[in-house]
């Protein structure tokens, strides 16, 4: 039994060894004030429709909704959140100064088969009481879901989990990721650099350099979670499990001729 306090093992030692993600236990989701969080599910459903919202808007679109809140509480959530007050990009991830920052591969690359190009990200979900942190990796062709974990924090050992369970599906030429710490940590960087893996990296505030996972956030939280109002992370999960299954082997998409990214990914 995987104990939170054990005097001699972490909580990440004691999943390694028992060969699970820890992503697979949870003390409690991250919380907030419950009118906080009534305020950052207002947030995450705006910026989705409008990604170029900084704290200003965001506020007065707060406030012509009845809601009397000043700007200081509006920018703490939004960071908190992850959700970057001036440039069109979730910053969900921060960059870290003394990690290298890659260039962007992607710009005129004509991508015409399945694990050519890898992409991940992270968002913010909202939950009844809390929120989490979800990582996905997607294959860039065929739209499929290769990977995907949760967190409470925005720390990277989830994104380096994920990393290394996609790569037990197979190996892309390219990885594009934003210029978040998770992302251009020395663990992250260099899983990659071991399997010969080109690393690319967003331009710091193009929402677009990475525009197919950026759907897939859209997909995943108008289509299950803010129809679910998930209670419990184990709840969550469950229902990401089943909503990405969903999405892989039966969602057909206009983009691949109405076909499913299982069907495109394995053709």
């Amino acid at each position: 039994m995987i104990e939170p306090a054990h005097p001699e093992l972490s909580l990440r030692r004691q999943c390694k060894l028992l060969g699970l993600p820890r992503s697979t236990w949870y003390y409690q989701p991250a919380g907030e004030s419950a009118y906080n969080l009534q305020l950052m599910r207002l947030i995450d459903e705006q910026y989705l429709r409008t990604p170029f919202y900084g704290w200003p808007r965001m506020t007065a679109y707060l406030r012509r909704a009845g809601h009397d809140v000043n700007h200081k509480r509006v920018q703490r959530l939004m960071h908190k959140m992850g959700l970057q007050a001036i440039y069109p990009k979730p910053k969900t991830s921060t960059a870290d100064k003394e990690h290298t920052i890659y260039p962007y591969l992607l710009r005129g690359l004509v991508i015409e088969r399945p694990n050519f190009v890898w992409s991940a990200d992270i968002t913010y979900v909202p939950m009844r009481q809390g929120f989490m942190y979800l990582v996905a990796i997607m294959d860039w062709f065929s739209r499929y879901v290769l990977t995907w974990q949760l967190s409470n924090t925005l720390d990277g050992y989830f994104c380096l989990d994920a990393l290394q369970q996609a790569l037990q599906q197979g190996r892309p030429e390219i990885f594009n990721t934003d210029q978040g710490a998770q992302f251009t940590a020395d663990a992250f960087t260099a899983c990659l650099a071991s399997a010969e893996i080109q690393i690319s990296m967003d331009g710091r505030g193009r929402a677009l350099d990475n525009i197919f996972i950026e759907r897939l956030w859209r997909s995943v939280k108008y289509e299950d979670i803010y129809l679910k109002d998930y209670a419990s992370v184990p709840q969550l999960e469950a229902g990401l499990t089943d909503y990405f299954s969903f999405y892989n082997d039966e969602r057909p998409h206009q983009s691949l001729d109405y076909r499913t990214p299982a069907e495109v990914h394995f053709a």
